[in-house]
């Protein structure tokens, strides 16, 4: 089962070149950004294979992103339910683009934030 501490080592060393520093924060990580924009990283404590990957963009016209599997039944339409994910707002959700397994889909949600960081450069 994936830990926190496998997301924090994935973060430093596999995207060191958008990481500027992890922390704890709790129960989860804060990831900040090359643009000190930060990623939230958390797995469930209770619920196995649970997790969210939240990602506040104030540069990006304070945009959101975040991919979690938390069963919301707002979202119960989407068809990879529980999984889901909110592309630039709290309301706009859709089908996950990223993988279903916890470390896999951190590792494409923190590719995802390195392509973002590129474009808006």
């Amino acid at each position: 089962m994936a830990t926190i501490d496998d997301l924090r080592r994935i973060a430093e060393v596999e995207f060191s070149d958008i990481v500027k520093e992890v922390f704890p924060i709790s129960y989860k990580i804060r990831i900040i950004l090359i643009d000190n924009s930060f990623i939230d990283a958390n797995l469930s404590k209770k619920l196995p294979d649970r997790f969210g990957y939240h990602w506040e963009c104030k540069d990006i016209s304070d945009a959101i992103f975040r991919y979690d599997n938390f069963p919301d039944k707002n979202w119960e339409k989407i068809s990879t339910y529980p999984f889901h994910f909110h592309n630039g707002s709290q309301e706009n959700v859709e089908v996950t683009p990223f993988p279903l397994e916890v470390i896999d889909g951190f590792r494409a949600f923190m590719e995802f934030a390195r392509n973002k960081l590129t474009e808006n450069k």
